[in-house]
C-alpha cells in the first residue's frame, strides 16, 4: 500500500499539463452525464483525444483505441441526442432485447477480435486483459449514445478491470479517475431510473 502512495505522490508531482487537461475533462463528462446534459459529449471529445497519444506512449494499444473509439461514438451520442430540427431527441429508457444483443456481441465479439490484433500485430504486454477492458467500454460507451440506463453497469464492468490495469502500467493517476468514474457511474444509474420514470409519468413529477 505504501508503495502505491508514494507512486501516486511521485507522479502527481510529473503529471504533465495534457495529462491534467485530459483527467479534467473526464471528470467533467462522467459528471455531466449522470445529469443527463447533451454538454458530456463536447467534454468527452476532447478528454479522448488526448488520452489517444498518452495511451499510446505505455503500450496500451486498446486503451489508445477505444479512445478514437469513444471520439467516434461521441459524435454518434451528440447527434442522437440533439437530433435534427424537428425530431424529438432521444429519451432515456431500459435496453430492448435486440440492444442487449448487439451489446454482448459487442463485448465478447470485440473482445476476441481485439486480443487477436493485440496478439499478433503489437507488442503488448496484457493483450487479454487490455482487450477485455476496452470490449466491455465500447458496449457500454454504445449503449451511452442510446441513452440506455444499462449503459452505466456496462461501463462499471469496464471500469472495475481497468483500475487494476492502470495501476499495473504505473497510471496511478488515471486509476484514480476511474475509481471515481466508478463510484459516479453507480449513483448515476440510480439518476437515470429516477429521470426514467418522471418521463413515464410527467404528471406526477410535476406535482410533487
Amino acid at each position: 500500500m505504501h508503495h502505491w502512495i508514494q507512486l501516486f505522490i511521485e507522479q502527481m508531482r510529473h503529471t504533465t499539463p495534457l495529462e491534467w487537461l485530459a483527467v479534467m475533462l473526464g471528470v467533467t463528462e462522467v459528471l455531466l452525464a449522470r445529469k443527463n446534459s447533451v454538454w458530456l459529449y463536447p467534454a468527452g471529445i476532447g478528454s479522448s483525444a488526448i488520452s489517444i497519444t498518452l495511451l499510446l506512449e505505455v503500450g496500451l494499444y486498446a486503451e489508445s483505441a477505444l479512445s478514437m473509439y469513444y471520439v467516434i461514438m461521441s459524435i454518434y451520442g451528440w447527434f442522437l441526442w440533439v437530433r435534427r430540427e424537428g425530431e424529438p431527441p432521444v429519451q432515456i429508457a431500459w435496453a430492448t432485447r435486440n440492444e442487449w444483443v448487439i451489446t454482448l456481441l459487442i463485448a465478447f465479439g470485440g473482445w476476441g477480435v481485439i486480443y487477436s490484433l493485440l496478439h499478433q500485430f503489437t507488442s503488448s504486454t496484457v493483450p487479454l486483459w487490455d482487450a477485455w477492458v476496452s470490449s466491455t467500454a465500447w458496449a457500454g460507451t454504445w449503449l451511452l449514445a442510446r441513452r440506455r440506463i444499462e449503459n452505466w453497469v456496462v461501463l462499471n464492468v469496464s471500469n472495475l478491470f481497468a483500475v487494476p490495469l492502470l495501476f499495473h502500467k504505473n497510471l496511478v493517476l488515471f486509476a484514480a479517475l476511474t475509481t471515481f468514474l466508478f463510484i459516479v457511474a453507480v449513483f448515476a444509474f440510480f439518476d437515470w431510473q429516477k429521470i426514467y420514470r418522471r418521463q413515464q409519468n410527467p404528471a406526477s413529477a410535476t406535482s410533487v
